[in-house]
């Protein structure tokens, strides 16, 4: 359907009068009435009664006026949303993070990304590593922040460093006694730790630093939730190496010591190098001035 004949039908409804509504239309009267009329010819009913002191809606004019008034201004706002999806100012975005992000990064890129594009929807989800590699190849989410691994990333995939942090070592609080800041000693203690499959670069890093200590690793409990490795500590099941962030995270339990010559940890954000979304480049903005 013709979306003119529609405007014509709006603004007569509005005016009920055919002469104001031309004006208002700017266009002459008797092209307007050929239109309403045309148009009534097509619905097969009447949309106004006309006589030669007034117009009133015939009562399907009015039930149908409910219908065209939104449909109308819907289309009328389809260049604005275009505008608005072309700059990255609406839309949505898929972003996933590792569980320790949410100490460390997360909360202040998405408050920033949000202050910058409040109509961008923002769509989380909490992956490790591995996983988020795969769903960012095949397109499940536009971007991730995780924790690289050692070698490159997949060609198909562009990467910017956010956060280089040291590790810390999470104890159970009990263990500790009141002055004590280092946490060295406590190095050769049963490990809770990510399993290799899921975080080969943490993994490493923290086996790595274990052996250039001389420490074996041993590896009490696996786990793939930040959360849970920590809720393990406070349960007195061993010890944890973790990101310093991770001190955001108060555990009843659990006490955070540093660590002599700590290794760093990297968190970044990866995105499909060939995803030129302008709510990605957006997020990608956030990021850097972050970074």
């Amino acid at each position: 359907m013709d979306l003119r004949p529609l405007r014509h039908f709006l603004a007569v409804a509005d005016t009920l009068h055919f002469g104001r509504a031309a004006q208002r239309l700017g266009m002459t009267q008797p092209p307007l009435s050929q239109s309403i009329l045309a148009l009534e010819r097509e619905l097969g009913a009447p949309l106004f009664t006309r006589s030669k002191r007034n117009v009133a809606l015939t009562a399907f004019g009015r039930q149908w006026l409910e219908h065209v008034r939104p449909a109308v201004e819907a289309v009328s706002a389809l260049p604005d949303i275009a505008r608005r999806l072309r700059d990255g100012s609406a839309g949505q975005i898929g972003l996933s993070f590792v569980s320790t992000a949410d100490y460390s990064l997360l909360p202040a890129l998405v408050r920033d990304y949000a202050a910058r594009f409040p109509e961008v929807e923002v769509a989380l989800t909490e992956a490790t590593s591995d996983v988020q590699i795969a769903d960012l190849i095949d397109g499940v989410n536009d971007a991730g922040i995780l924790i690289a691994p050692d070698g490159a990333l997949p060609d198909a995939l562009a990467y910017m460093p956010l956060l280089r942090e040291p590790l810390v070592v999470a104890v159970p609080d009990g263990w500790v006694a009141d002055d004590q800041a280092q946490g060295d000693p406590w190095l050769d203690r049963p490990l809770i730790l990510f399993p290799r499959r899921v975080a080969p670069a943490f993994h490493d890093l923290v086996s790595g630093y274990l052996a250039g200590r001389g420490q074996p690793l041993l590896i009490r409990q696996e786990a793939i939730q930040m959360q849970t490795i920590i809720s393990l500590v406070s349960a007195g099941m061993g010890i944890a190496l973790v990101p310093a962030s991770l001190r955001n995270l108060a555990r009843t339990g659990v006490r955070y010591l540093d660590l002599q010559d700590a290794p760093i940890l990297e968190t970044g954000l990866a995105w499909r190098r060939d995803d030129d979304g302008a709510t990605l480049a957006g997020l990608l903005g956030v990021a850097r001035a972050m970074a």
